[in-house]
């Protein structure tokens, strides 16, 4: 019936009609990140992109925050918006997933970006 694009979130909102009942029902689509994407560390190795992993380490860097688990939970929306521009082949470069993390959060919260960095090396 009705679909938009969430351009911040990466997602597709639709509007539906239950063809038994004419019931009116709204469903929220994203991609499945586990199963379409990989994460490549390093020439050797390759692994299946976990949207849980950037989760965590976000919310590592950001814990020193009140409000910690949102603004991860925001931060890794945003990172894999941007992050969209940079997939080769379906694949996610370690350089390139670190680089946007640290640019977001050093505009973000400075403790967090250099937290972040001490971590994730280049």
């Amino acid at each position: 019936m009705n679909s938009r694009l969430q351009k911040k979130s990466n997602t597709v909102w639709r509007r539906r009609k239950c063809l038994d009942c004419q019931g009116l029902f709204t469903t929220l689509e994203s991609a499945d990140y586990y199963t379409s994407l990989l994460f490549r560390r390093s020439e050797k190795y390759t692994e299946a992109f976990q949207r849980d992993k950037l989760f965590i380490s976000i919310h590592e860097s950001c814990k020193h925050r009140k409000q910690a688990v949102e603004a991860a939970t925001a931060l890794t929306d945003t990172v894999l918006g941007r992050i969209r521009t940079k997939i080769h082949d379906a694949t996610v470069m370690r350089e390139d997933l670190i680089s946007v993390t640290a640019d977001i959060l050093k505009r973000y919260d400075k403790a967090a970006h250099t937290s972040y960095l001490a971590y994730h090396q280049l």
